[in-house]
């Protein structure tokens, strides 16, 4: 049985709680018995948080903006958080963890890249174990916490390079690990876990980390039929690459991180 509280109930409990905590005395002289919170966060919790580096508070010439981001420090603290007080996260983040690739699940990567791509467009297993044992820190994958296994993955090598070319698939020695820019090379489901928003989640799982680490630019090719998923994910498309891998046409797609 699952005591735990659904999604909705925590967030709307989780609020009362802050409410609560919050409060303060209503200078109103026609009803000073009342209790008033704002409808806000406490300036002064959101600067201890901040400093704390859980959250960031963007800022325009006329002070704090009105709206704040949780780092993925801040992420992981409120997830554990919620466990401890029993409470229910989204679907999609109790079902897996996100996190960096072992060395002992390259196998099991391998396996899924041949699954999700027809032969002339996955890599081989020789080149995802290769990539797994140089650069264990671009790939991003997700478990499945029932089964422990892999359910999907994203990966790709870090380079000063702008352009993308069909090498950063077969040639790890162009991987550099403080690279500014970071070429993706696969985004891997499996099929029984696809129409549930978990490409999406470990897409942008993967850009907030690497905009953390600094990096510039992400960039990725992808077939025709994908270019508008890549868009709706804040992707620009930069026309037809210069990529022939597989023997297919693809398009540059590239994010902006950092300026």
């Amino acid at each position: 049985m699952n005591d735990k509280k659904s999604y909705e109930k925590a967030v709307e409990e989780l609020s009362l709680m802050l409410m609560y905590l919050t409060r303060t005395q209503d200078n109103n002289e026609f009803c000073r018995y009342r209790e008033i919170s704002w409808k806000g966060y406490d300036f002064g919790m959101l600067d201890r948080l901040s400093d704390e580096e859980l959250i960031i508070q963007p800022r325009s010439r006329r002070g704090y903006d009105k709206y704040l981001y949780l780092t993925e420090q801040g992420r992981r603290k409120a997830q554990e958080l919620l466990a401890e007080y029993g409470l229910c996260d989204k679907t999609l983040n109790e079902r897996f963890v996100l996190r960096n690739i072992l060395p002992e699940e390259a196998e099991q990567a391998a396996e899924i890249e041949k699954i999700c791509f027809p032969p002339n467009e996955a890599c081989t297993r020789e080149k995802i174990v290769e990539r797994v044992a140089a650069a264990p820190e671009l790939f991003l994958v997700a478990v499945d916490q029932e089964t422990g296994k892999l359910a999907g993955f994203l990966n790709g090598i870090a380079t000063d390079e702008y352009a993308f070319r069909d090498e950063f698939f077969t040639d790890i020695r162009l991987h550099k690990p403080d690279g500014k820019n970071v070429m993706l090379l696969g985004l891997d489901v499996l099929p029984a876990y696809r129409g549930q928003g978990l490409a999406r989640e470990i897409m942008y799982a993967y850009l907030r980390r690497e905009h953390e680490n600094g990096r510039k630019m992400i960039a990725l090719t992808c077939l025709k039929p994908k270019v508008k998923m890549y868009t709706r994910m804040g992707y620009q498309n930069k026309g037809i690459s210069q990529s022939a891998w597989g023997g297919e046409q693809w398009y540059d797609m590239v994010y902006v991180l950092n300026i």
